[in-house]
Protein backbone atom coordinates (compact mmCIF):
# COMPACT_ATOMS: atom_id res chain seq x y z
CA UNK A 1 0.00 0.00 0.00
CA UNK A 2 1.12 3.21 -0.73
CA UNK A 3 1.53 6.28 2.22
CA UNK A 4 1.01 10.04 2.27
CA UNK A 5 1.80 12.11 4.92
CA UNK A 6 -0.89 15.46 5.79
CA UNK A 7 -0.05 18.05 7.76
CA UNK A 8 -1.28 21.31 6.76
CA UNK A 9 -2.35 24.61 8.15
CA UNK A 10 -4.66 25.47 5.37
CA UNK A 11 -7.18 22.79 5.40
CA UNK A 12 -9.39 23.76 2.51
CA UNK A 13 -10.91 20.69 0.87
CA UNK A 14 -7.66 18.43 2.45
CA UNK A 15 -10.42 16.26 4.10
CA UNK A 16 -11.96 15.64 0.51
CA UNK A 17 -8.35 15.34 -0.84
CA UNK A 18 -7.41 12.60 1.51
CA UNK A 19 -10.59 10.34 1.00
CA UNK A 20 -9.07 10.58 -3.25
CA UNK A 21 -6.22 9.33 -2.15
CA UNK A 22 -7.43 6.59 -0.20
CA UNK A 23 -9.64 5.75 -2.96
CA UNK A 24 -6.39 5.21 -5.08
CA UNK A 25 -4.94 2.79 -2.30
CA UNK A 26 -3.24 5.21 -0.04
CA UNK A 27 -2.88 4.93 3.53
CA UNK A 28 -2.26 8.19 5.37
CA UNK A 29 -0.33 9.16 8.10
CA UNK A 30 -0.84 12.31 10.07
CA UNK A 31 -0.42 14.60 13.02
CA UNK A 32 -2.13 17.23 15.31
CA UNK A 33 -5.01 19.11 14.16
CA UNK A 34 -4.58 17.82 10.41
CA UNK A 35 -5.17 14.37 11.93
CA UNK A 36 -7.99 15.23 14.32
CA UNK A 37 -9.85 16.87 11.27
CA UNK A 38 -9.29 13.97 8.72
CA UNK A 39 -10.66 11.21 11.34
CA UNK A 40 -14.01 13.57 12.00
CA UNK A 41 -14.14 13.30 8.55
CA UNK A 42 -14.30 9.60 8.32
CA UNK A 43 -10.90 9.40 7.15
CA UNK A 44 -8.79 6.30 8.39
CA UNK A 45 -5.15 8.00 9.93
CA UNK A 46 -2.19 6.40 11.47
CA UNK A 47 -1.05 9.20 13.72
CA UNK A 48 2.64 9.87 12.84
CA UNK A 49 4.01 8.38 16.07
CA UNK A 50 2.93 5.20 15.63
CA UNK A 51 4.82 5.06 12.83
CA UNK A 52 7.98 6.42 14.73
CA UNK A 53 7.65 5.40 17.80
CA UNK A 54 8.23 7.94 19.68
CA UNK A 55 5.36 11.05 20.76
CA UNK A 56 5.43 14.26 19.88
CA UNK A 57 7.15 16.37 22.54
CA UNK A 58 8.29 19.80 23.25
CA UNK A 59 4.35 21.79 22.51
CA UNK A 60 4.79 20.40 19.00
CA UNK A 61 7.80 21.55 17.97
CA UNK A 62 9.25 17.45 17.03
CA UNK A 63 6.48 15.35 15.23
CA UNK A 64 7.83 14.36 12.11
CA UNK A 65 12.29 14.86 12.78
CA UNK A 66 12.56 10.84 12.72
CA UNK A 67 14.25 8.25 10.30
CA UNK A 68 11.33 6.43 9.88
CA UNK A 69 9.43 9.36 7.84
CA UNK A 70 12.57 10.50 6.69
CA UNK A 71 14.07 7.40 5.45
CA UNK A 72 10.42 6.93 3.88
CA UNK A 73 11.13 9.90 2.04
CA UNK A 74 14.53 10.04 1.16
CA UNK A 75 15.02 6.42 -0.27
CA UNK A 76 15.85 5.85 -3.87
CA UNK A 77 13.46 2.93 -4.96
CA UNK A 78 16.04 1.72 -7.44
CA UNK A 79 18.80 1.72 -5.20
CA UNK A 80 19.27 -1.68 -4.15
CA UNK A 81 21.20 -0.61 -0.70
CA UNK A 82 18.75 1.57 -0.05
CA UNK A 83 15.54 -0.45 -0.03
CA UNK A 84 17.70 -3.50 1.88
CA UNK A 85 17.97 -0.47 4.58
CA UNK A 86 14.46 0.24 4.60
CA UNK A 87 13.96 -3.46 5.32
CA UNK A 88 16.39 -3.50 8.08
CA UNK A 89 15.22 -0.92 10.01
CA UNK A 90 11.48 -1.69 9.39
CA UNK A 91 10.66 1.21 7.19
CA UNK A 92 7.76 1.86 4.74
CA UNK A 93 8.34 4.33 1.95
CA UNK A 94 6.24 7.20 1.57
CA UNK A 95 4.92 8.11 -1.44
CA UNK A 96 3.28 11.61 -1.01
CA UNK A 97 3.63 14.66 1.13
CA UNK A 98 0.88 16.99 1.42
CA UNK A 99 2.13 20.08 3.89
CA UNK A 100 1.95 23.68 3.64
CA UNK A 101 3.54 25.39 6.68
CA UNK A 102 3.05 27.48 9.74
CA UNK A 103 1.08 30.55 8.80
CA UNK A 104 3.79 32.93 9.96
CA UNK A 105 2.96 35.97 7.47
CA UNK A 106 -0.26 35.80 9.55
CA UNK A 107 1.34 35.90 12.51
CA UNK A 108 3.26 38.69 11.85
CA UNK A 109 0.67 41.04 10.49
CA UNK A 110 -1.12 40.93 13.88
CA UNK A 111 -1.00 44.13 15.66
CA UNK A 112 0.34 43.88 18.72
CA UNK A 113 2.16 40.57 17.74
CA UNK A 114 5.63 39.69 19.56
CA UNK A 115 8.59 38.10 18.76
CA UNK A 116 8.01 35.24 20.83
CA UNK A 117 4.62 34.30 18.80
CA UNK A 118 6.48 35.20 15.94
CA UNK A 119 8.74 32.37 16.08
CA UNK A 120 6.56 29.80 17.14
CA UNK A 121 5.29 30.38 13.71
CA UNK A 122 8.26 29.22 12.25
CA UNK A 123 7.72 26.05 10.56
CA UNK A 124 10.83 23.67 11.49
CA UNK A 125 9.65 19.99 10.23
CA UNK A 126 7.48 20.98 6.90
CA UNK A 127 9.76 22.38 5.06
CA UNK A 128 12.18 19.37 6.26
CA UNK A 129 9.33 17.57 4.39
CA UNK A 130 8.67 19.50 1.53
CA UNK A 131 11.92 19.84 0.36
CA UNK A 132 13.51 15.80 1.25
CA UNK A 133 10.35 14.82 -1.07
CA UNK A 134 11.08 17.63 -3.74
CA UNK A 135 14.59 15.97 -4.07
CA UNK A 136 13.45 12.33 -4.17
CA UNK A 137 10.39 13.71 -6.55
CA UNK A 138 11.65 10.92 -9.10
CA UNK A 139 9.48 8.72 -6.58
CA UNK A 140 7.97 11.30 -4.17
CA UNK A 141 4.83 13.59 -5.02
CA UNK A 142 4.77 16.79 -3.38
CA UNK A 143 1.76 18.78 -2.79
CA UNK A 144 1.64 22.49 -0.90
CA UNK A 145 -0.88 24.34 -1.81
CA UNK A 146 -5.28 23.15 -1.99
CA UNK A 147 -5.61 24.20 -5.96
CA UNK A 148 -3.10 21.26 -6.81
CA UNK A 149 -4.95 18.70 -5.63
CA UNK A 150 -7.49 18.92 -8.17
CA UNK A 151 -4.88 17.78 -11.26
CA UNK A 152 -3.71 15.38 -8.61
CA UNK A 153 -6.18 13.01 -8.12
CA UNK A 154 -7.50 13.68 -11.64
CA UNK A 155 -4.25 12.00 -12.68
CA UNK A 156 -4.02 9.12 -10.13
CA UNK A 157 -7.76 8.68 -11.76
CA UNK A 158 -6.57 8.25 -15.14
CA UNK A 159 -3.70 6.75 -14.70
CA UNK A 160 -3.16 5.02 -11.54
CA UNK A 161 -0.54 7.31 -10.79
CA UNK A 162 0.86 10.65 -11.03
CA UNK A 163 3.02 11.19 -14.16
CA UNK A 164 6.73 12.14 -13.60
CA UNK A 165 6.33 15.31 -15.28
CA UNK A 166 3.79 16.52 -12.94
CA UNK A 167 5.64 15.28 -9.73
CA UNK A 168 8.85 17.29 -11.07
CA UNK A 169 6.72 20.81 -11.19
CA UNK A 170 5.04 19.92 -7.98
CA UNK A 171 8.88 19.83 -6.77
CA UNK A 172 10.33 23.28 -8.44
CA UNK A 173 7.13 24.41 -6.65
CA UNK A 174 8.08 23.23 -3.37
CA UNK A 175 11.42 24.46 -3.38
CA UNK A 176 9.42 28.00 -4.03
CA UNK A 177 7.47 27.71 -1.75
CA UNK A 178 9.93 26.58 1.03
CA UNK A 179 12.23 29.85 -0.27
CA UNK A 180 9.70 32.33 -0.01
CA UNK A 181 8.85 31.11 3.49
CA UNK A 182 12.46 31.88 4.40
CA UNK A 183 13.20 34.79 2.93
CA UNK A 184 10.31 36.55 4.78
CA UNK A 185 11.07 34.94 7.75
CA UNK A 186 14.67 36.18 7.29
CA UNK A 187 13.38 39.73 6.04
CA UNK A 188 11.36 39.94 9.29
CA UNK A 189 14.16 38.86 11.56
CA UNK A 190 16.53 40.54 10.12
CA UNK A 191 14.74 43.81 10.18
CA UNK A 192 13.89 42.71 14.29
CA UNK A 193 17.97 42.86 14.74
CA UNK A 194 18.53 45.86 12.86
CA UNK A 195 20.49 43.75 10.77
CA UNK A 196 22.95 45.40 7.80
CA UNK A 197 20.16 47.23 4.94
CA UNK A 198 22.76 45.86 2.36
CA UNK A 199 23.46 42.62 2.86
CA UNK A 200 26.16 40.04 1.38
CA UNK A 201 23.47 37.82 0.40
CA UNK A 202 19.94 39.24 -0.55
CA UNK A 203 16.90 37.29 -0.16
CA UNK A 204 13.52 38.54 -1.41
CA UNK A 205 9.91 37.18 -1.70
CA UNK A 206 6.47 38.29 -3.38
CA UNK A 207 3.74 36.99 -3.92
CA UNK A 208 1.57 36.68 -7.35
CA UNK A 209 -1.46 38.85 -7.24
CA UNK A 210 -2.61 38.26 -10.37
CA UNK A 211 -1.63 37.50 -14.21
CA UNK A 212 -1.44 40.39 -16.29
CA UNK A 213 -3.45 40.95 -20.16
CA UNK A 214 0.13 41.99 -21.07
CA UNK A 215 2.96 44.22 -20.03
CA UNK A 216 4.44 47.89 -21.48
CA UNK A 217 2.98 46.37 -24.75
CA UNK A 218 0.68 43.96 -26.34
CA UNK A 219 3.95 41.26 -27.15
CA UNK A 220 5.12 41.54 -23.15
CA UNK A 221 3.35 38.93 -21.00
CA UNK A 222 3.44 40.16 -17.38
CA UNK A 223 2.25 40.06 -14.04
CA UNK A 224 2.00 41.50 -10.87
CA UNK A 225 3.47 40.99 -7.46
CA UNK A 226 3.35 42.26 -3.80
CA UNK A 227 5.13 42.52 -0.64
CA UNK A 228 3.77 39.76 1.67
CA UNK A 229 4.30 43.27 4.23
CA UNK A 230 3.88 45.60 2.73
CA UNK A 231 1.16 47.56 4.35
CA UNK A 232 -2.15 48.87 3.11
CA UNK A 233 -0.69 52.29 2.45
CA UNK A 234 0.96 51.71 -0.78
CA UNK A 235 -1.03 50.73 -3.88
CA UNK A 236 -0.93 47.12 -3.29
CA UNK A 237 -3.67 48.01 -0.39
CA UNK A 238 -5.83 49.59 -3.13
CA UNK A 239 -9.69 48.34 -3.44
CA UNK A 240 -10.73 47.95 -7.45
CA UNK A 241 -14.72 49.31 -6.29
CA UNK A 242 -15.60 49.92 -10.43
CA UNK A 243 -13.95 49.21 -14.00
CA UNK A 244 -11.72 46.73 -15.40
CA UNK A 245 -8.58 45.39 -13.85
CA UNK A 246 -5.84 47.33 -13.61
CA UNK A 247 -3.38 46.73 -16.24
CA UNK A 248 0.93 46.77 -16.22
CA UNK A 249 1.07 50.54 -17.05
CA UNK A 250 -2.14 51.66 -14.89
CA UNK A 251 -0.44 50.18 -12.18
CA UNK A 252 3.02 52.04 -12.56
CA UNK A 253 0.33 55.31 -13.13
CA UNK A 254 -1.54 54.45 -9.84
CA UNK A 255 2.04 54.06 -8.53
CA UNK A 256 3.62 57.04 -9.10
CA UNK A 257 0.00 59.16 -8.27
CA UNK A 258 0.40 58.02 -4.47
CA UNK A 259 3.60 58.46 -4.51
CA UNK A 260 3.24 62.05 -5.05
CA UNK A 261 -0.06 62.47 -2.93
CA UNK A 262 2.14 61.28 0.03
CA UNK A 263 3.80 64.73 -0.14
CA UNK A 264 0.78 66.64 0.77
CA UNK A 265 -0.02 64.54 3.86
CA UNK A 266 0.00 67.43 5.98
CA UNK A 267 -1.32 69.92 3.75
CA UNK A 268 -4.47 70.70 2.07
CA UNK A 269 -6.49 69.27 -0.10
CA UNK A 270 -4.74 68.05 -3.53
CA UNK A 271 -5.17 66.30 -6.57
CA UNK A 272 -2.18 65.25 -8.79
CA UNK A 273 -2.95 64.15 -12.76
CA UNK A 274 -0.16 61.27 -13.81
CA UNK A 275 0.23 60.54 -17.38
CA UNK A 276 3.17 57.75 -18.31
CA UNK A 277 4.08 57.58 -14.96
CA UNK A 278 4.97 61.38 -14.33
CA UNK A 279 3.11 64.31 -13.47
CA UNK A 280 1.41 66.68 -15.65
CA UNK A 281 -0.88 68.81 -13.54
CA UNK A 282 -0.79 69.03 -9.44
CA UNK A 283 -2.74 71.87 -7.45
CA UNK A 284 -3.87 72.34 -3.93
CA UNK A 285 -7.11 73.53 -3.21
CA UNK A 286 -10.12 74.38 -0.72
CA UNK A 287 -11.63 70.85 -1.63
CA UNK A 288 -11.03 68.29 -3.50
CA UNK A 289 -13.29 69.64 -6.77
CA UNK A 290 -11.11 72.84 -6.87
CA UNK A 291 -8.02 71.29 -6.26
CA UNK A 292 -9.13 68.96 -9.15
CA UNK A 293 -10.02 72.41 -11.72
CA UNK A 294 -6.68 73.49 -10.82
CA UNK A 295 -4.46 70.25 -11.82
CA UNK A 296 -6.54 70.12 -14.95
CA UNK A 297 -6.02 73.58 -16.23
CA UNK A 298 -2.56 73.35 -15.50
CA UNK A 299 -2.31 70.98 -18.27
CA UNK A 300 -5.69 70.16 -19.62
CA UNK A 301 -4.16 67.96 -23.23
CA UNK A 302 -1.88 65.71 -20.89
CA UNK A 303 -3.95 64.67 -18.59
CA UNK A 304 -6.77 62.72 -21.12
CA UNK A 305 -6.35 59.33 -20.66
CA UNK A 306 -4.50 59.60 -17.58
CA UNK A 307 -4.54 58.95 -13.80
CA UNK A 308 -6.05 60.96 -11.18
CA UNK A 309 -5.30 60.77 -6.93
CA UNK A 310 -6.99 62.63 -4.33
CA UNK A 311 -5.51 62.65 -0.48
CA UNK A 312 -9.26 63.85 0.27
CA UNK A 313 -12.95 63.14 -0.04
CA UNK A 314 -14.06 62.73 -3.45
CA UNK A 315 -17.46 64.36 -3.42
CA UNK A 316 -20.39 64.07 -6.20
CA UNK A 317 -19.07 68.28 -7.78
CA UNK A 318 -15.99 66.40 -8.17
CA UNK A 319 -17.12 63.45 -9.46
CA UNK A 320 -18.95 65.37 -12.15
CA UNK A 321 -16.57 67.62 -13.43
CA UNK A 322 -14.15 63.90 -13.42
CA UNK A 323 -16.29 62.52 -15.58
CA UNK A 324 -16.67 65.28 -18.06
CA UNK A 325 -12.59 63.98 -19.53
CA UNK A 326 -11.72 60.59 -20.57
CA UNK A 327 -9.71 58.94 -17.30
CA UNK A 328 -8.13 55.65 -17.35
CA UNK A 329 -8.15 55.51 -13.20
CA UNK A 330 -8.87 57.67 -10.13
CA UNK A 331 -7.82 56.88 -6.74
CA UNK A 332 -8.93 58.44 -3.24
CA UNK A 333 -8.88 57.95 0.28
CA UNK A 334 -13.07 58.29 0.01
CA UNK A 335 -15.92 58.85 -1.54
CA UNK A 336 -19.70 60.12 -1.03
CA UNK A 337 -22.41 57.38 -2.28
CA UNK A 338 -23.16 60.16 -5.19
CA UNK A 339 -19.73 60.28 -6.69
CA UNK A 340 -19.49 56.55 -6.72
CA UNK A 341 -22.77 56.67 -8.63
CA UNK A 342 -21.44 59.26 -10.94
CA UNK A 343 -18.50 57.50 -11.89
CA UNK A 344 -20.16 53.99 -12.07
CA UNK A 345 -21.48 55.52 -15.22
CA UNK A 346 -18.20 54.99 -16.83
CA UNK A 347 -18.12 51.38 -16.79
CA UNK A 348 -14.22 50.80 -17.43
CA UNK A 349 -13.50 53.87 -15.45
CA UNK A 350 -11.08 52.02 -12.77
CA UNK A 351 -12.04 53.60 -9.48
CA UNK A 352 -9.87 52.79 -6.78
CA UNK A 353 -10.38 53.30 -2.88
CA UNK A 354 -6.85 53.28 -1.00
CA UNK A 355 -7.83 54.44 2.84
CA UNK A 356 -4.51 54.95 3.98
CA UNK A 357 -3.33 56.83 0.55
CA UNK A 358 -2.21 59.83 2.69
CA UNK A 359 -0.16 57.93 5.16
CA UNK A 360 3.69 57.76 5.44
CA UNK A 361 4.12 55.10 7.56
CA UNK A 362 7.64 54.29 9.33
CA UNK A 363 7.83 50.77 6.96
CA UNK A 364 8.02 52.89 4.04
CA UNK A 365 10.20 55.96 5.23
CA UNK A 366 12.79 52.60 5.80
CA UNK A 367 11.92 51.27 2.30
CA UNK A 368 14.15 50.29 -0.48
CA UNK A 369 13.96 51.17 -3.96
CA UNK A 370 14.81 48.31 -6.05
CA UNK A 371 15.96 48.57 -10.38
CA UNK A 372 16.23 45.63 -12.41
CA UNK A 373 19.71 45.83 -14.33
CA UNK A 374 20.57 43.11 -17.16
CA UNK A 375 22.00 40.48 -14.56
CA UNK A 376 22.15 42.43 -11.48
CA UNK A 377 19.75 44.56 -9.31
CA UNK A 378 20.02 47.90 -7.94
CA UNK A 379 19.01 48.70 -4.51
CA UNK A 380 19.11 51.84 -2.58
CA UNK A 381 16.79 53.98 0.19
CA UNK A 382 13.54 55.32 -1.08
CA UNK A 383 14.08 59.00 -1.50
CA UNK A 384 11.95 60.08 1.71
CA UNK A 385 12.76 63.23 2.29
CA UNK A 386 9.81 65.14 2.66
CA UNK A 387 9.03 68.82 2.71
CA UNK A 388 6.79 68.57 5.57
CA UNK A 389 6.04 72.45 6.14
CA UNK A 390 7.55 75.71 5.01
CA UNK A 391 9.29 76.52 8.20
CA UNK A 392 10.87 73.00 8.23
CA UNK A 393 12.47 73.47 5.11
CA UNK A 394 16.65 73.64 5.48
CA UNK A 395 17.50 76.19 2.74
CA UNK A 396 19.86 78.71 2.33
CA UNK A 397 19.01 82.01 0.43
CA UNK A 398 21.97 82.92 -1.86
CA UNK A 399 20.98 85.78 -3.57
CA UNK A 400 20.64 89.43 -2.90
CA UNK A 401 17.15 89.19 -3.55
CA UNK A 402 14.98 87.86 -0.93
CA UNK A 403 11.85 85.62 -0.47
CA UNK A 404 8.46 85.88 0.59
CA UNK A 405 6.72 83.35 3.15
CA UNK A 406 4.02 82.95 0.25
CA UNK A 407 7.30 82.10 -2.14
CA UNK A 408 8.81 79.79 0.24
CA UNK A 409 4.94 78.24 -0.01
CA UNK A 410 5.53 78.16 -3.41
CA UNK A 411 8.64 76.90 -3.96
CA UNK A 412 8.06 74.18 -1.03
CA UNK A 413 5.07 73.01 -3.31
CA UNK A 414 6.96 72.99 -6.55
CA UNK A 415 10.17 70.85 -4.88
CA UNK A 416 7.63 68.46 -3.98
CA UNK A 417 6.67 68.23 -7.50
CA UNK A 418 10.05 68.13 -8.76
CA UNK A 419 11.08 65.31 -6.97
CA UNK A 420 8.61 62.93 -8.98
CA UNK A 421 9.18 64.30 -12.24
CA UNK A 422 11.89 62.24 -14.19
CA UNK A 423 14.88 63.69 -14.33
CA UNK A 424 16.36 66.21 -16.09
CA UNK A 425 13.08 67.75 -14.09
CA UNK A 426 11.58 71.40 -13.96
CA UNK A 427 8.73 72.95 -12.25
CA UNK A 428 6.88 76.27 -12.57
CA UNK A 429 4.45 76.82 -10.09
CA UNK A 430 2.35 79.45 -8.68
CA UNK A 431 -0.41 79.45 -6.02
CA UNK A 432 0.00 75.71 -5.03
CA UNK A 433 -0.51 75.03 -9.01
CA UNK A 434 1.93 73.76 -11.31
CA UNK A 435 1.71 75.84 -14.39
CA UNK A 436 4.26 74.08 -16.38
CA UNK A 437 6.90 70.35 -15.99
CA UNK A 438 9.49 69.82 -17.82
CA UNK A 439 10.90 66.42 -17.49
CA UNK A 440 13.22 63.74 -18.78
CA UNK A 441 14.89 65.85 -21.21
CA UNK A 442 18.93 65.18 -21.37
CA UNK A 443 20.00 68.88 -21.25
CA UNK A 444 18.15 70.93 -18.11
CA UNK A 445 18.23 73.96 -20.21
CA UNK A 446 15.79 72.15 -22.46
CA UNK A 447 13.52 70.77 -19.18
CA UNK A 448 13.50 74.60 -18.16
CA UNK A 449 12.04 75.60 -21.91
CA UNK A 450 9.49 73.35 -22.56
CA UNK A 451 8.18 74.04 -18.64
CA UNK A 452 8.44 77.87 -19.18
CA UNK A 453 7.03 77.37 -22.94
CA UNK A 454 3.68 75.58 -21.26
CA UNK A 455 3.32 78.01 -18.98
CA UNK A 456 3.30 80.43 -21.28
CA UNK A 457 2.63 84.00 -19.84
CA UNK A 458 1.53 82.62 -16.00
CA UNK A 459 5.09 81.86 -15.89
CA UNK A 460 5.18 85.99 -14.33
CA UNK A 461 5.16 86.23 -10.87
CA UNK A 462 5.48 82.51 -10.77
CA UNK A 463 8.35 80.54 -8.91
CA UNK A 464 10.63 76.90 -10.26
CA UNK A 465 12.10 74.03 -8.89
CA UNK A 466 14.83 72.22 -10.30
CA UNK A 467 15.72 68.40 -9.04
CA UNK A 468 19.53 68.92 -9.62
CA UNK A 469 22.06 72.03 -9.72
CA UNK A 470 22.16 74.78 -12.97
CA UNK A 471 25.43 73.43 -14.58
CA UNK A 472 25.65 77.39 -15.74
CA UNK A 473 23.74 80.00 -15.53
CA UNK A 474 21.10 79.87 -18.77
CA UNK A 475 18.34 78.97 -17.15
CA UNK A 476 18.63 81.79 -15.05
CA UNK A 477 19.07 83.97 -18.03
CA UNK A 478 15.23 81.93 -19.23
CA UNK A 479 13.98 82.55 -16.33
CA UNK A 480 14.61 85.95 -16.30
CA UNK A 481 12.56 86.38 -19.77
CA UNK A 482 9.44 84.81 -18.83
CA UNK A 483 9.54 86.59 -15.62
CA UNK A 484 9.83 84.16 -12.64
CA UNK A 485 10.62 85.69 -9.51
CA UNK A 486 12.37 83.09 -7.14
CA UNK A 487 14.22 79.49 -7.85
CA UNK A 488 14.81 76.63 -5.64
CA UNK A 489 17.38 74.59 -6.39
CA UNK A 490 19.62 71.93 -4.70
CA UNK A 491 22.79 74.14 -5.09
CA UNK A 492 26.37 72.26 -5.46
CA UNK A 493 28.14 72.71 -9.03
CA UNK A 494 31.03 74.47 -9.33
CA UNK A 495 29.25 77.12 -11.60
CA UNK A 496 26.85 78.23 -8.71
CA UNK A 497 28.29 81.35 -8.65
CA UNK A 498 27.74 82.15 -11.76
CA UNK A 499 24.00 81.18 -11.51
CA UNK A 500 24.12 83.71 -8.21
CA UNK A 501 25.28 86.42 -10.19
CA UNK A 502 23.23 86.24 -12.98
CA UNK A 503 20.13 86.21 -10.22
CA UNK A 504 21.57 89.31 -8.97
CA UNK A 505 21.61 91.19 -11.85
CA UNK A 506 17.76 89.94 -12.90
CA UNK A 507 16.34 90.87 -9.41
CA UNK A 508 15.45 87.49 -8.76
CA UNK A 509 15.99 85.32 -5.15
CA UNK A 510 17.24 81.82 -5.51
CA UNK A 511 17.66 79.48 -2.44
CA UNK A 512 19.52 76.60 -2.20
CA UNK A 513 18.45 73.35 -0.31
CA UNK A 514 21.58 71.01 -0.23
CA UNK A 515 19.29 67.82 -1.68
CA UNK A 516 19.71 66.36 -5.03
CA UNK A 517 16.46 64.59 -6.00
CA UNK A 518 17.37 62.49 -9.70
CA UNK A 519 14.71 60.52 -10.94
CA UNK A 520 16.49 58.20 -13.42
Amino acid sequence: MKRAIISVSDKTGVADFAKALVRNGYEIISTGGTAALLKNSGVETLDVESITGFPECLDGRVKTLHPKIYGGVLAIRNNDLHMETLNKFQIDAIDLICVNLYPFKSAVEKPGHTLEEAIENIDIGGPSLLRAGAKNHRYVTVVTSPEDYEKVIRGMDASGGVSEDLRFRLAAKAFSYTAAYDALICGYLSEKAGAEKFPELLTLTFERKQMLRYGENPHQRAAYYVEPLAGGSCVTGAELLNGKELSYNNLGDVDAAVALVKEFYESEPVCVAIKHAAPCGVACGADSREAFGLAYEADPVSIFCGVLAFNRLLDGPCALAANEIFLETIIAPEYTDEALNILKRKQNLRVLLLKDISCVSAPEKSALTYKKISGGLLLQDTDKKVYEKCEKIDYKLVTKARVSDKQIEELVFAMKVCKHVKSNAIVVAKGRQTLGIGGGSVSRIWAAQAALARAGELAKGAVMASDAFFPFDDVVAECSKAGISAIIQPGGSVNDQLSIDACDRHGLAMIFTGVRHFKH
